[in-house]
C-alpha cells in the first residue's frame, strides 16, 4: 500500500496510486503450467477460477480513473491436484481500435468525453468488459459496469470470441451484474442509460436467445449497478444516484446522490410485462452489490452491501486526484431487506457493521433460501485493499474472519463446492493474493468450514495479478461441457 506520508507528495507531482503497486498494470500475456505449490491443492478441487479487472494497455491521456483499464482475465485451473495459469485482455472494439491506432482513444470516466471516439456509445466511453465475468451457454461473459456488450470468452484458452448478440436478438446493453440461474440456465439482465426508458429488463434462454424484454419505468437516469432474482421473480433498483446535470453540461461523468429521494425495489415476475411491477420504497441509499434474494411464503427476502458515502480521509487529500481518490472510498456494511407481496409493505435491517463488499454464496443456491455468504473486508485508508474475508451465518448472524496478512490483498473470493459435497458451505475459497513484501501474486485455498485454519494450498504464480474486481468459479463437469461444445 502507498504510504501515509508520501502519498499526497506523489498526488501533488501527479503519480496515481491506482497504477502502482498492487494496482499497477501487467504488459504481457502468459500461459504456465506445474505451477509450485506451497501445501496442496485439495484432490477434490477440480475447475476454474476467473477473475476480471482493470489493466490499461496504453497511458490514458488525462486522470485516470481505476474503472478505465481495459478488461484482462486471470484463470487458475486446477485439475488432479496441478495448477495452470494464464491472462488474457478481453478484445473488446475499444481495445482493438486502440491497438490500430497504437495509443488510448478514448479519455476517462474522470475527464471531458466530448473529444472520444464517437463509436455510437451513448457515454462516449470505451466499453472495456472489465468488471463482473460469468459462466452461461458454454462462456465465459465479460461485462462492463456502466452497461456494454456481453463479451463471450473461451474459459479454456481466454480468447475472446466476441460481441454476443444472442443469435441475432439482441437489442441492448448488458448491466455489470446478469445472473445466471442454476436450475433454468437462464441468464438475466437489466440495461440503463441516460435516455429513455432509462431502464430496461430481459431474460435470455440457457442456449442464447433473448426470450423476454420490457421496459422499466424510471423518473430520469439512475446508476443502478445490481439486481437480485428469485426462483419467480426479479428485484430491480431505482436507486437515488445521478449524473451530475453541471458534469454533463462539460462532457464529464461526475455522480450526484440525492439524499432526500427514497430508494426504490421494482419486484416484477421473470417473464412479467411493465405493468406487473410492484414497487416498494425504502431509505435513501446505494447499493452495489446483492447477496442474495429467496421467496419466504408470501415475502421476499433480499440480502445486500448497503453503502455508506464516503467520509473524510485519515489525511486530507491534494492534487487532481483528491476527488477520484474520496470517490473510490468503499464503506458498506451486510443489511436486509424484506418486501411483502400480500400487503406491499417493506421492512429493513442492518445486519453487520463492519465494511464488506464483493459477495458470493454458492451459485447453484442463487435465487433460493441460502445460509453462508462469504465477502471481502476493506482496507480504506487511500485506495481500495481487500485484506481479508467474512464468512456470514445469515440464518444465526455468526461470522468468523480471516485475515491475508500484513502487506497481503486479496480479491473477491467465489465459493467453490468440493466435489461430492454434502452440505452448503462443503468447499472451498479460492482468491488471487498479493503480497506486497515480495511483490508477487499467488492463489489462496481456504476450507470455506474452517477459515482460521489458514490456508490449505498456495500456488505461487509467475506473475502479479493486478488488484481487480470480480470473479467466478467454473466446474470441471462444466468445463467438459463447454470443450465438448
Amino acid at each position: 500500500m502507498v504510504r501515509n506520508d508520501v502519498l499526497n507528495v506523489a498526488l501533488d507531482a501527479g503519480e496515481n496510486p491506482y497504477l502502482m503497486g498492487g494496482y499497477a498494470p501487467v504488459d504481457t500475456e502468459i500461459d504456465a503450467a506445474n505451477l509450485e505449490v506451497v501445501g496442496e491443492i485439495p484432490a477434490d478441487l477440480n475447475g476454474l477460477y476467473v477473475r476480471n479487472g482493470p489493466n490499461p494497455r496504453f497511458a490514458t491521456e488525462g486522470r485516470y480513473h481505476w474503472f478505465d483499464g481495459d478488461g484482462m482475465l486471470h484463470a487458475i485451473h486446477l485439475r488432479d491436484g496441478a495448477a495452470t495459469y494464464r491472462n488474457r485482455w478481453i478484445r473488446t472494439d475499444g481495445f482493438a481500435a486502440d491497438g490500430a491506432a497504437g495509443r488510448a482513444l478514448w479519455r476517462g470516466v474522470a475527464e471531458d468525453r466530448s473529444a472520444n471516439p464517437d463509436d455510437g456509445s451513448r457515454l462516449r466511453l470505451k466499453d472495456t468488459a472489465n468488471t463482473d465475468v460469468v459462466f452461461h451457454n458454454g462462456s465465459l461473459v465479460a461485462l462492463w459496469y456502466l452497461a456494454g456488450a456481453p463479451y463471450r470468452v473461451d474459459p479454456l484458452t481466454l480468447e475472446t470470441v466476441g460481441a454476443d448478440d444472442w443469435q441475432g436478438t439482441r437489442q441492448s446493453c448488458v448491466s455489470a451484474h446478469a445472473k445466471v440461474d442454476q436450475r433454468t440456465g437462464e441468464f438475466l439482465f437489466f440495461d440503463y442509460g441516460p435516455v429513455p426508458p432509462y431502464m430496461s429488463y430481459g431474460v435470455v434462454s440457457a442456449d442464447g436467445v433473448l426470450k423476454h424484454f420490457v421496459p422499466i419505468d424510471l423518473p430520469g437516469a439512475r446508476m443502478p449497478h445490481d439486481m437480485a432474482i428469485t426462483e419467480r421473480y426479479s428485484i430491480l433498483m431505482d436507486l437515488p444516484l445521478v449524473v451530475d446535470p453541471e458534469s454533463a453540461k462539460h462532457g464529464r461523468h461526475a455522480l450526484l446522490f440525492m439524499r432526500d429521494t427514497p430508494t426504490r425495489f421494482a419486484v416484477i415476475p421473470r417473464y412479467g410485462s411493465a405493468t406487473d411491477v410492484r414497487w416498494f420504497e425504502a431509505d435513501p441509499c446505494y447499493i452495489y452489490h446483492t447477496v442474495n434474494a429467496f421467496e419466504d411464503g408470501d415475502e421476499i427476502v433480499m440480502d445486500v452491501c448497503r453503502f455508506r458515502p464516503p467520509g473524510p480521509a485519515p489525511v486530507p487529500l491534494t492534487g487532481p486526484l483528491a476527488s477520484i481518490l474520496n470517490y473510490l472510498r468503499l464503506d458498506a456494511f451486510l443489511y436486509r431487506y424484506r418486501f411483502d407481496l400480500r400487503t406491499g409493505t417493506m421492512r429493513e435491517e442492518p445486519r453487520d457493521e463492519r465494511n464488506t463488499e464483493f459477495p458470493t454464496i454458492p451459485v447453484d443456491l442463487l435465487g433460493t433460501r441460502s445460509r453462508y455468504a462469504y465477502n471481502v473486508s476493506i482496507n480504506n485508508d487511500f485506495t481500495m485493499y481487500f485484506d481479508g474475508l467474512v464468512k456470514y451465518d445469515l440464518e444465526t448472524g455468526a461470522s468468523e474472519r480471516y485475515g491475508f496478512g500484513a502487506g497481503r490483498y486479496g480479491s473477491e473470493a467465489p465459493f467453490a463446492p468440493r466435489q461430492g459435497a454434502t452440505s452448503e458451505d462443503d468447499g472451498y475459497l479460492v482468491s488471487f493474493v498479493y503480497d506486497a513484501a515480495v511483490g508477487r501474486s499467488e492463489l489462496v485455498i481456504l476450507d470455506a468450514q474452517d477459515l482460521a485454519a489458514g490456508p490449505i494450498g498456495r500456488v505461487l504464480l509467475p506473475t502479479r495479478v493486478p488488484n481487480g474486481f470480480h470473479a467466478c468459479w467454473v466446474p470441471e463437469e462444466q468445463l467438459a461441457t463447454a470443450a465438448r461444445g
